[in-house]
């Protein structure tokens, strides 16, 4: 295993982990840290594929702004969280069905993958490799074209 796959791994990991502990956690403000750590791993995994623009944009626009205003608005707030958590089991059965049927989604498009392997081999890549082109140098191109068309 290589050491790319290894730090795939790692961010994966910890990106779902994190996710899981953003709707496990009781407190407003640990979740909102725990959204942030996904933020962090979400660009992690972001640059292992070449994607650096999109990584940066991620930590900037979502870490710098949406997270923190939550932050603030979480701690600004005085939410009385105990009356929220006692509707929950109202809402239970609405959120297990449309877990169920989600999870059938997942299943028959991942299923449907495996089942017919031809599909998967007709999909073409849209980009050139990162070796020939960089992903941010290719964006520049697109606003380049659209901002010559605009004018």
């Amino acid at each position: 295993m290589g050491l790319q796959a290894l730090f795939f791994y790692l961010f994966a990991f910890v990106a779902v982990a994190s996710a899981f502990m953003v709707i496990a956690s009781r407190n407003p403000v640990y979740s909102v840290l725990f959204l942030i750590l996904t933020f962090f791993n979400a660009a992690g995994l972001f640059l292992l594929t070449g994607a650096e623009f999109l990584a940066m944009i991620l930590l900037v626009v979502y870490v710098g702004a949406v997270a923190v205003l939550f932050l603030f608005v979480v701690m600004m707030l005085d939410i009385d969280f105990a009356a929220l958590r006692a509707g929950v089991l109202e809402y239970a059965p609405v959120g297990a069905l449309i877990g169920v049927i989600l999870a059938i989604e997942l299943i028959v498009v991942i299923g449907g993958s495996t089942l017919s392997p031809e599909i998967a081999s007709n999909i073409s890549m849209p980009i050139p490799p990162v070796a020939e082109r960089t992903n941010t140098a290719a964006l520049g191109d697109v606003l380049y074209t659209h901002y010559v068309y605009f004018f």
